[in-house]
């Protein structure tokens, strides 16, 4: 690991000054995927600007009935919060299928959200990676490509995104409060995680020294009956091969209203607006659930090792409403 300062700033603007006037500098929350980076050589920041003290560690209820994260609530506190339980059932299933119950517990809200999109050979400093090194090529491309993206990947990048919980964030249509040299504003997830285009090095579309101080859970009533499915090749502390995050309202067998993101498929949590647009109104039946799968993946595009995607995803998300629907039947 090379060396570096660390500097413990005194309130989130100081920070903001900070790195945004260093670009050598990083935010360090839980360090759960910035440290790792740093000890294989992938991240070589010069100054770590220590933020987890400085942000919110509590989810307090707002007027409109929603819920503010703060930036810095750890994600197994998160996922055993009474109101989010109750509430946003999703958002906890998918914290509690993310990682080790050790990492969730030093994991954070806005630190989980700034996890790098990555695969095998991002992590690999011996081999090309245009997201690590941008023009030097893409590995994964001709190399191991079963977990490679279907969905918005690009000849630069196809990478798929590893949070869970920004899966569920997607699904519900959450926001992130971000503070940044010109002040605060908010940005739509999804919107905040980009498509690898020809600059797969940038994950997000925000600017070096933004931080994002909470997260803003819209009031969602349809959230109440919802659910998190992740496929992955072991029970724990793996990845998404598929993942489906849903809430569903059928009201006398017709779909009301419904929400849908896919992880593991795209550089981005994938917010399934033609799937949710193919069910509104229609029959709450299996034929309607493949039939919204299969137009959301009609412009997949699959490699040599991961044309087994597609079916899964078709199948993981007819699996997943088909559960909510029984759910309602009750």
């Amino acid at each position: 690991m090379r060396p570096f300062d660390y500097t413990r700033p005194d309130g989130p603007a100081d920070a903001v000054a900070l790195v945004a006037d260093d670009p050598g500098a990083a935010y360090l929350a839980g360090g759960t995927n910035l440290v790792d980076h740093m000890k294989l050589g992938v991240a070589s920041p010069t100054r770590l600007v220590d933020v987890r003290g400085l942000l919110g560690n509590r989810v307090e209820e707002l007027p409109d009935g929603g819920l503010r994260i703060g930036a810095s609530v750890p994600n197994s506190d998160l996922a055993a919060h009474p109101a989010v339980r109750r509430r946003y059932p999703v958002l906890s299933a998918a914290l509690l299928a993310g990682a080790s119950g050790q990492l969730r517990n030093a994991a954070t809200t806005g630190g989980n959200l700034f996890q790098r999109t990555r695969c095998p050979y991002f992590q690999d400093t011996t081999t090309p990676c245009n997201k690590r090194e941008p023009g030097t090529g893409c590995s994964a491309l001709e190399g191991h490509g079963r977990d490679n993206a279907v969905l918005g990947a690009s000849d630069h990048c196809v990478a798929t995104h590893p949070s869970d919980m920004a899966v569920a964030l997607a699904a519900l249509g959450a926001e992130a409060r971000v503070l940044g040299p010109g002040g605060e504003r908010v940005v739509p997830i999804p919107g905040l995680h980009r498509l690898p285009g020809s600059e797969p090095e940038r994950d997000t579309v925000l600017g070096h020294g933004d931080l994002v101080t909470a997260v803003d859970l819209p009031h969602l009533p349809v959230a109440a009956r919802s659910a998190y499915r992740k496929v992955r090749d072991r029970a724990s502390y793996a990845f998404a091969l598929v993942s489906v995050a849903a809430a569903l309202d059928v009201v006398d067998g017709t779909v009301a209203d419904v929400r849908i993101a896919f992880g593991g498929l795209a550089h981005v949590p994938w917010r399934a607006h033609r799937a949710e647009e193919a069910l509104i109104g229609g029959p709450a039946t299996e034929e309607a659930f493949r039939g919204a799968a299969r137009a959301e993946l009609a412009d997949a595009r699959t490699g040599r090792d991961n044309a087994f995607k597609v079916p899964m995803a078709v199948n993981t998300l007819a699996s997943t409403l088909r559960g909510l629907t029984a759910e309602e039947a009750r």
